[in-house]
């Protein structure tokens, strides 16, 4: 995963890319009321790849104990400012969900996405397997990701991120059979000086067609798949104590 990449990079500017924190939480918070999703059994909800809390708030707001997971330090202390220390945090490798069984989660989720960070489509599969496994009967799992299965070509791979007049943000794409390569060129202007920062990390080319493979071979029932916001977004119930 690109925890290097985060730690070095991202996690610097992540809030300020993502936008208003309020809106999109408010927006999250909307997703769950529209498709049913609320407290009903446990209580529990874990957020994994929570980066600074906007789905952890909103899960917060909708009545659900939240641990949020992710493996960044910095992303983490800015959730708990942001959820005012009501969501319990660990910093851990999202990968280290079969961990967490003892909590009893009646939803998990991983949106925003992360899934695409992971090594490999086969560690994808593994991810929805073990979410499945530690949810309770009736449980669901909310996972949202971005459709890498198609390729984008010539100009169309330089993707303007977001600018304001201190910071510029573009995405460069260049596709690999499995993965793609993602470099963030970020520009920073401190006086009168624009300063560039490059980093590249890998994405794994998730295929939606194949996550609700892996999601009904596990014996979940799909709910909801759609595209909102250019994010693939799955929602699955868990039918059997399995």
């Amino acid at each position: 995963m690109s925890k290097k990449h985060y730690d070095d990079h991202l996690a610097d500017f992540y809030s300020w890319m993502v936008g208003d924190f309020l809106e999109k939480k408010e927006e999250f918070q909307k997703f769950l009321e529209t498709n049913n999703i609320y407290p009903s059994n446990t209580k529990v909800a874990i957020d994994l790849g929570a980066g600074h809390g906007i789905q952890s708030v909103a899960l917060l707001g909708s009545g659900f104990d939240v641990t949020a997971i992710d493996f960044s330090d910095q992303l983490l202390k800015e959730l708990s400012t942001n959820s005012e220390g009501q969501v319990a945090t660990i910093a851990a490798d999202i990968r280290s969900i079969k961990e967490y069984g003892r909590l009893n989660p009646e939803l998990i989720i991983c949106c925003g996405d992360t899934i695409t960070h992971l090594e490999s489509k086969s560690e994808a599969t593994q991810l929805i397997a073990d979410c499945e496994r530690i949810l309770v009967a009736g449980g669901k799992l909310i996972l949202s990701f971005r459709d890498y299965s198609s390729e984008l070509a010539d100009h169309q791979r330089f993707i303007p991120v977001k600018s304001d007049a201190s910071r510029i943000l573009t995405c460069i794409l260049e596709y690999g059979k499995e993965k793609v390569k993602v470099t963030d060129l970020l520009y920073e202007k401190t006086g009168d000086q624009w300063n560039q920062k490059v980093s590249s990390y890998e994405k794994v080319r998730v295929n939606p067609v194949e996550v609700v493979e892996a999601i009904e071979n596990c014996g979940m029932s799909i709910l909801f798949n759609e595209p909102i916001n250019r994010m693939q977004t799955i929602v699955a119930k868990k039918t059997t104590n399995s």
